[in-house]
């Protein structure tokens, strides 16, 4: 019996306080679920996915999510899910529909219906009532689900877990991924959908009207080793659309792949953490198209990222080309240029300008080696967004990597160093390896020294720490990649005259010489050297002072 308390808050609804919890389990193509006769959804597995263990895998689970629904009633706060409920089900059409009901008087009573398609990963809702006078404005809907680990590597599955909500207005918006101390947001306009999204995985409420407002919390304890982030949401349900049974939402419980998000509501793909645009706009109509291309044809994952960057490579061959030849004019003009260096000595302005004076005569534009690698750079950096998020290449081997979403550990350490972690992942030394072999070979094109020459060989370490624990397969795109440019470039080199470079150089020299050229500099040189003049006359005045 419901204690004297429970009883005074419950009120005429304190009947239904009694009974013993019982399970109905449904199931669909994708979904496994049992739902409570209290009302709420007990379990949610995955059918078609597996943890890192092997074990089911579950996006709700008893222990893990807690759901409460607050309304007001004869003046009591009261939660529809401590009722006790009768259970029924029937098909519609080929819908299978559970229904639990709490008569509340002869006329009057509670539902929730549940619709289960027979596949796919989402699970309509409606709270339904009859004679039922609730005060107050809104039901208050709350969530709290404690995100179990599901995959290899707890740090990296916390800073890839968050909420995410979206607006009555189209706004997208979302919690701080990466943080682990207490993030809270107030959703002061109402919002259409929120998302407790993993990396691989999304949970999620969506309206077909809209909460009229709520809260949204996230918090992950480091030293918990087996809950990723706990997160909570409360959510405000109008008490109209409860009273005029409008209130009609979906569950979404499935994976976060860009082939399924689309089709289950307007902004939901934006769950999908692609970049920030132009990364976003090459990974959403470039890459992704010609991977899930390359999957019909293609049973390796690790083949397909090779053709991937094949593809890639002869994509920007042009740039590639563009590049490679600005580095071979600079490498002919060398010699020319350590005598500058050498007449000038310490004087560093009269060094720059007597250097601008060759390129302009020589025709040589000394950047032109460097701006088709800056435009190939989104390209690059969409693939740092794309591989770690791509549910395709989860749990699937490669060589001596068990699972390319993940990083390959070849070596656990006994103890873990700053940064890097406590594994060795030998792809990212093999892409370590054939960056700074890469690298050379540019500087010994290039005319690049100093710093910057010191600092192109060490980025290729610093990387080595920050991708050390990032998706293999992100690793061996960057090796494949680098294997790949050294190929090309040797291919390039054949296509290179560089007596035929030396000839054109020197017979623009000539026209300069002669006053046959027109002399006309690019305003980016002309502004450059305007800036060379204008810090030769600010040290000059500093001299003086």
């Amino acid at each position: 019996m419901p204690s004297g308390a429970v009883l005074q808050q419950y009120g005429s609804l304190s009947s239904l306080l009694t009974g013993n919890e019982s399970l109905t389990s449904i199931e669909n193509a994708d979904l496994r679920i049992q739902v409570s006769n209290q009302g709420f959804i007990k379990e949610v597995e995955l059918k078609k996915f597996k943890t890192y263990s092997q074990t089911p895998l579950y996006l709700a689970k008893d222990g893990n999510n807690h759901f409460s629904l607050l309304t007001t009633y004869e003046g009591k706060e009261v939660d529809l899910y401590k009722l006790f409920y009768s259970v029924s089900s029937s098909k519609k059409n080929d819908t299978t529909l559970v229904t639990l009901t709490a008569n509340t008087s002869e006329t009057g009573f509670v539902k929730h219906v549940y619709a289960i398609p027979p596949s796919g990963y989402q699970i309509g809702y409606q709270i339904q009532t009859s004679d039922l006078v609730l005060s107050g404005k809104n039901l208050t809907y709350r969530w709290n689900d404690q995100v179990p680990l599901q995959e290899k590597a707890i740090a990296d599955s916390r800073t890839k877990t968050t909420i995410n909500y979206y607006d009555v207005n189209g706004d997208f918006d979302h919690l701080t991924q990466t943080a682990t101390d207490l993030k809270t947001e107030m959703l002061a306009t109402p919002v259409k959908w929120v998302a407790i999204r993993q990396k691989f995985f999304i949970s999620a409420i969506l309206a077909k009207n809209s909460f009229s407002g709520g809260e949204v919390k996230t918090v992950a304890n480091v030293h918990d080793s087996l809950v990723v982030k706990d997160a909570s949401l409360e959510l405000y349900i109008p008490a109209e659309d409860v009273s005029t049974n409008k209130a009609s939402f979906r569950y979404y419980f499935g994976p976060n792949d860009y082939k399924v998000l689309p089709t289950v509501a307007e902004g939901f793909s934006r769950n999908l953490d692609l970049g920030w645009p132009p990364m976003l706009w090459i990974n959403k109509f470039v890459i992704i198209p010609i991977f899930h291309f390359l999957e019909g044809f293609v049973g390796s994952y690790g083949l397909i990222i090779v053709i991937l960057v094949l593809f890639v490579k002869i994509l920007l061959l042009p740039l590639s080309y563009k590049s490679y030849l600005g580095m071979a004019k600079m490498k002919l003009l060398k010699p020319e240029l350590d005598l500058i260096k050498e007449k000038n000595g310490e004087n560093m302005t009269q060094n720059q300008q007597d250097q601008m004076k060759l390129y302009q005569q020589a025709g040589v534009n000394p950047f032109s080696g460097c701006i088709p690698l800056l435009l190939q750079m989104p390209i690059l950096f969409s693939m740092f967004y794309f591989f770690p998020v791509s549910i395709e290449l989860r749990q699937k081997p490669f060589l001596w990597a068990e699972d390319l979403s993940t990083y390959d550990s070849i070596i656990n350490l006994p103890f873990t160093i700053p940064v890097y972690g406590s594994h060795v992942s030998l792809f990212v030394l093999l892409m370590t390896a054939s960056t700074i072999i890469y690298t050379w070979q540019n500087n010994q094109l290039s005319n690049v020294q100093g710093p910057m020459k010191s600092m192109g060989m060490i980025m290729p370490v610093i990387f080595m720490f920050v991708l050390n624990s990032f998706s293999a397969g992100l690793s061996f795109y960057y090796f494949v990649s680098n294997l790949i440019t050294f190929a090309q470039q040797a291919i390039i080199k054949r296509f290179v005259d560089e007596d035929k470079i030396i000839a054109v150089m020197e017979d623009h020299k000539k026209k300069m010489l002669a006053g046959g050229g027109t002399g006309k500099k690019s305003s980016f040189m002309s502004k450059l050297e305007q800036a060379m003049k204008a810090s030769e006359e600010a040290r000059k005045a500093s001299k003086k002072k």
